[in-house]
């Protein structure tokens, strides 16, 4: 392997997490593909140009190059309108490939179905295997859906599903996912292979200092929220079981921070004052706290000034929250959905929740805050949790799964040339 494309149509590594449809999946594409250059291959980023200002080729790091592609209007079109502009996304990657020679790339990596739909037409067109990664399935979303969600619609069913069938492999990022490929959407488990993402390290550490930079009060209990402000992310349940709390124990309030730290997104475009609304109707204005999102050197010391990250998602894929804030040593309260069992080891680096009941919710909040020697010893384990997850080993384990895609390609091209 030599040189990636890394598809990302409906969303741009470059821009920042918590922000629209920006979130987990591009720091997932970035790290990646930064790893995957520091072993040498290059990777090429095509994505959906958002703006007349961006330049057409940035290069991020030494052999990782991020492609604007020019596909419908730069401003105004929501996800659901992408489906749309699929062909002209799909006609700018091939006529980018088209000005080298004949096996300029090894492999093309997907992300998102969007993304695959795009992938599937390249890999047949260049003759070179598809691997994708989902991120998030509709009809896991569908099976779990927050309350004033809207559901995702049949064609996404049906895109997911044809990319599905036309991959190569599957790339997924955990055991439960997997098993969701499978019995979903009728996956070859042959094909599908379990990476977990990674945390960088370097980043997301230990340090001292976090509530003095933040100009947060040092004896505070800060129970902090940080990601895309809708209801899947489901911030609401914190704040009702703050209120909660504050119903059982009024002498919590002086001392309590809640950061809601993130953008609206998705539904919750469709009322962005929705949660500052909540927050007032609960009679929260005093302890909660609305932060825009931040680069990710400033959320790392969000997360080190918290005495708690809420992560209470219907569904999280993986939950990269939840393995940044454990990585700086903060515990993690998380809902038992999706990947974060797998993240969060339920008692020893955070405790799990099996539902968005807000009563449910206080008591594992109270657990931590007050539970003799439980927060310490969740700390101890966040920092130990953490450290099996890196970029460096998503990055070898994704190789070999493009080069067990390209072994596959092979033994199908000889059989039917038999």
């Amino acid at each position: 392997m030599s040189r990636i494309a890394m598809i990302s149509l409906h969303t741009s590594p470059l821009d920042q997490p918590g922000i629209g449809d920006a979130g987990g999946m591009n720091v997932y594409v970035i790290e990646l593909s930064r790893r995957l250059a520091a072993r040498g291959i290059s990777v090429d980023i095509f994505t959906r140009a958002t703006s007349s200002t961006l330049d057409p080729l940035v290069e991020v790091d030494d052999h990782v190059l991020v492609r604007h592609v020019h596909a419908g209007p730069f401003e105004g079109l929501t996800k659901a309108e992408l489906p749309g502009q699929m062909c002209v996304f799909a006609r700018e990657v091939l006529r980018a490939e088209a000005g080298h020679l004949p096996g300029h790339y090894d492999a093309v990596h997907s992300h998102y179905w969007l993304s695959g739909q795009v992938g599937a037409l390249a890999r047949d067109r260049w003759g070179v295997p598809l691997v994708h990664s989902m991120h998030t399935m509709a009809k896991v979303k569908n099976e779990a859906l927050a309350e004033g969600d809207t559901p995702e619609p049949g064609v996404r069913v049906l895109g997911e599903e044809q990319v599905v069938e036309a991959a190569d492999m599957l790339i997924a990022n955990t055991d439960i996912e997997a098993a969701q490929l499978v019995n979903l959407y009728d996956a070859e488990p042959s094909r599908v292979e379990v990476v977990h993402p990674g945390v960088d390290l370097d980043v997301f550490r230990r340090r001292s200092g976090a509530r003095e930079r933040l100009g947060l009060p040092g004896e505070a209990q800060v129970l902090l929220f940080a990601g895309r402000l809708q209801p899947l992310k489901a911030p609401d349940v914190l704040l009702r079981a703050v209120r909660v709390l504050l119903d059982e124990d009024p002498s919590l309030r002086s001392g309590l921070i809640v950061p809601i730290v993130g953008g609206p997104s998705g539904s919750g475009l469709e009322h962005p004052e929705s949660l500052a609304e909540l927050a007032h109707d609960l009679g929260l204005d005093d302890v909660v706290r609305f932060v825009p999102p931040v680069a990710r050197e400033e959320l790392a010391d969000w997360f080190r000034a918290a005495t708690l990250v809420a992560v209470p998602s219907y569904n999280e894929s993986f939950g990269l929250v939840a393995v940044e804030a454990q990585a700086t040593g903060t515990p993690v309260v998380a809902a038992a959905v999706g990947g974060l069992p797998t993240v969060v080891r339920d008692g020893h680096s955070g405790l799990l929740v099996p539902s968005h009941d807000p009563r449910d919710w206080a008591l594992a909040l109270r657990r931590v805050l007050q539970e003799p020697g439980l927060h310490g010893q969740l700390a101890a384990g966040a920092l130990e949790q953490a450290a099996h997850f890196s970029w460096e080993r998503t990055a070898d384990r994704t190789l070999e799964v493009y080069r067990k895609a390209a072994g596959l390609m092979k033994e199908e091209s000889i059989v039917s040339a038999g």
